[in-house]
């Protein structure tokens, strides 16, 4: 992505300075980085503010609640996983913070999710049913309050921010249901295979000895 942008800042360049017009591509420039100035502080307000109350949902129990009320949904979703799995509040948290469109407070929770689901992974060396399934909704990635959308939109000096979140929770929602039947699809059509790794696994140990 380095070298796209570099390319694309020299031709520009090159570009304006053919036509006459370096002094718009300079200015464009220029304008352009403080503009991303003002957008950043203005992420950086509001980043602040959810992932302060994702800490305070964690640190009074919430977090828990939320896993409790998922709970009957998360069985069917990740029927491999025991109840008392960790992954089990992990996948709340990620999914909450996906929901407030805190798309980078979910990443470090998805990726401690995808740890705590590879310890119940039969086999190491692949994605287990519910890693995928895990992966499927933050690739879907449901928005309830697409909180980093709306803080560019602000920070850009958008009129009416606001307007997004229904389209937005519309469009998230389909994706993320598509992305929920579509896993489950595409597990029964693996299963076969699946089911054939613990043994496969076993022979590969027995002919190890």
């Amino acid at each position: 992505m380095n070298y796209i942008f570099y390319f694309l800042i020299v031709i520009s360049i090159i570009y304006g300075a053919i036509n006459g017009k370096l002094t718009d591509v300079v200015n464009s420039i220029l304008s352009g980085a403080e503009l991303s100035v003002k957008v950043a502080f203005s992420l950086i307000g509001i980043m602040a503010f959810w992932l302060g109350m994702m800490k305070i949902a964690e640190e009074c129990g919430l977090i828990e609640v939320i896993a409790k009320i998922i709970n009957p949904i998360t069985k069917k979703l990740f029927n491999e996983i025991p109840e008392e799995s960790p992954a089990i509040g992990d996948i709340a948290m990620n999914f909450s913070a996906n929901a407030f469109g805190l798309t980078n407070a979910a990443t470090p929770i998805g990726l401690k999710a995808m740890e705590e689901l590879q310890k119940h992974n039969i086999d190491k060396t692949s994605a287990s049913n519910a890693m995928c399934m895990l992966l499927a909704m933050n690739t879907a990635g449901f928005q309830l309050i697409p909180a980093t959308v709306l803080a560019v939109l602000i920070g850009v000096g958008y009129k009416n921010p606001s307007e997004i979140i229904v389209p937005t929770l519309l469009v998230t929602s389909i994706a993320f249901i598509s992305a929920l039947i579509l896993a489950k699809i595409f597990q029964k059509l693996w299963l076969p295979q699946r089911a054939n790794q613990p043994n496969k696994i076993d022979n590969k140990r027995g002919n190890d000895k």
